[in-house]
């Protein structure tokens, strides 16, 4: 070994002791993360009417049920994520509340998103370079769009957290020499694939397929314990088909869950952006670039990524990393062309994004320290220009995140507490909205689409609520003229403004004056003359 080498060597192995261990920097990422999702969790997003369903469904599966509402056991989901929210509301309680609830929920959800940045970094680290996991993990701590479905109480947080928990399992018997019990990880990694699938169907497409693909490309571990990762994502899916099947709701589950495929495949289109008079997707990426620009960035870039790591590496764990990243893109992609596409599609496809991105971070960092001495002037400029790229997206999510954290946006929560200051309960109120509304206040309220004379005549509805944001951008159950019109017979007794719904109206609407009854009945006609013959 030559001189130099052996400097090389020394100096290695003090840089590998200066380094911070993996522990120390897991524990960071979630402290972070965490903080950043609990600041102002309440007020910083107003209650979406999904929160409202799942809230209900998690205090069913509390109470030893198969999850329901009021309207019957629920089918159209699977019940992984409502069963941990019956087990949170039990160490923590959901509070009685609809309100309180929720926010007691989101707090789960903002555990769960600190934990997933905590995989975010490990497998990003598992891809060779402790210092792109770093960056990767900031990256998902920071991004405001992640925030946002973070915040709220939906199933995409648990379904994502379970996925990156077993690609981080499965990418350990990715590369030779392979680990002590290899079968036992592949099938951990295949549980913790079913569970995730167990919690949102649609999570099957970044799962069984990136492992199918695997299989027919030989990429990624090798195939017999890919075949046993696939077997083993079936069993917790399985076992809840047995359950359904044993309590006699095999009719109900098939109904619910044709009509999600339906949905899924675009044949029902009755929410998103391809539903009949839904708003322009142009439109509303346009709307809402002052919030979520440094997302839209790394979107763009994810492609460009995936080109580099196929390029350059044949490392089967940056490959099995691709396929996961090609699959939630090929997954979005059909959503936007002929599926059912809403805002939470996108979370299954920026978490793979910010996973490809640290893997190629990581597999450039490994090329410029094996070409150390060659090509310093191109390495500076590719340094310099990523240390911008990635200075500017955490400055611009930053000043969104302080902007999201410290305007008020808890409209139907304020709108509560003057309900119950000034309207008695069981009154009835029309709503035009198509579900939020209804959801919000149905616990103490009557809530109905009353909007003729008659109905509203009919049940004494006497108020008005809207939410104006959602009336024009067409999710309402009435165009916004036809409900301006409406609101303009009342007065207004009641306005919020927030991101989420723009203004939040209250009307009180004069009750119509009941048709006039005649109590003189007209006289009789006169005979009809007789016909000739």
């Amino acid at each position: 070994m030559t001189a130099v080498e052996t400097d090389r060597e020394q100096a290695g192995t003090r840089a590998r002791r200066r380094e911070v261990p993996v522990a120390v920097l897991a524990a960071a990422v979630f402290l972070l993360s965490a903080a950043l999702r609990m600041v102002n969790l309440g007020r910083s997003g107003d209650l979406f009417v999904d929160e409202l369903i799942y809230r209900q469904l998690g205090v069913s599966a509390g109470q030893g049920q198969f999850p329901r509402t009021a309207e019957g056991t629920f089918f159209l989901h699977p019940p992984g994520f409502f069963y941990v929210e019956a087990g949170w509301g039990k160490i923590v309680g959901l509070g009685p509340d609809l309100v309180t609830g929720v926010y007691h929920a989101r707090l789960l959800n903002a555990a769960l998103g600190a934990l997933t940045a905590v995989l975010v970094f490990l497998v990003v680290t598992r891809a060779g370079s402790r210092a792109a996991g770093v960056v990767a993990a900031l990256l998902f701590a920071v991004d405001p769009y992640i925030l946002r479905q973070n915040d709220r109480v939906m199933l995409d947080t648990q379904t994502m957290l379970l996925v990156l928990a077993g690609y981080l399992l499965l990418l350990t018997v990715a590369r030779e020499p392979l680990p002590g019990r290899p079968r036992l990880r592949a099938a951990g990694a295949g549980l913790l694939f079913g569970l995730a699938v167990l919690t949102k169907d649609p999570a099957a497409l970044i799962t069984v397929l990136p492992l199918l693909l695997a299989v027919a490309l030989g990429w990624g571990p090798p195939r017999r314990l890919l075949l046993i990762s696939t077997a083993a994502t079936l069993v917790p899916y399985g076992l809840y088909m047995v359950f359904v099947a044993g309590f006699g709701h095999l009719d109900a589950f098939w109904y619910a869950k044709s009509h999600g495929i339906s949905r899924l495949f675009g044949t029902a289109q009755e929410t998103g952006f391809n539903a009949p008079g839904a708003p322009s997707l142009a439109e509303r990426l346009v709307d809402q670039t002052t919030t979520y620009a440094s997302t839209y960035a790394l979107l763009a870039l994810g492609p460009v990524a995936l080109v580099l790591l196929l390029r350059r590496s044949r490392d089967p764990v940056i490959r099995m990393l691709s396929l996961f990243y090609v699959c939630a893109g090929l997954t979005l992609a059909f959503a936007l062309a002929q599926g059912t596409l809403e805002e939470q599609a996108l979370y299954l496809l920026i978490v793979p994004t910010v996973v490809v991105l640290g893997a190629a971070l990581a597999v450039l960092t490994q090329r410029s320290r094996q070409r150390r001495g060659t090509g310093s002037a191109t390495r500076r400029v590719a340094l310099t220009a990523g240390a911008g790229f990635l200075t500017a997206v955490v400055t611009f999510a930053g000043v969104s995140y302080v902007t999201t954290r410290t305007e008020p946006d808890d409209g139907y929560a304020r709108l509560r507490v003057y309900l119950r200051e000034h309207v008695p309960p069981g009154s009835a109120i029309s709503s035009v909205d198509g579900g939020i509304s209804s959801w919000a206040l149905r616990d103490h309220y009557r809530l109905g689409t009353w909007v003729t004379p008659d109905s509203r005549l009919f049940v004494r509805a006497r108020y008005l609520v809207v939410p104006w944001k959602v009336v024009e951008q067409g999710y309402g159950s009435l165009g916004a003229p036809v409900t301006r019109r409406l609101a303009d017979q009342g007065k207004l007794v009641f306005a919020v403004h927030g991101r989420t719904y723009g203004e939040l109206a209250l009307y009180t609407l004069p009750l119509p004056h009941p048709a006039p009854v005649d109590r003189h009945p007209p006289a009789a006609a006169p005979p009809e003359a007789p016909r000739a013959h």
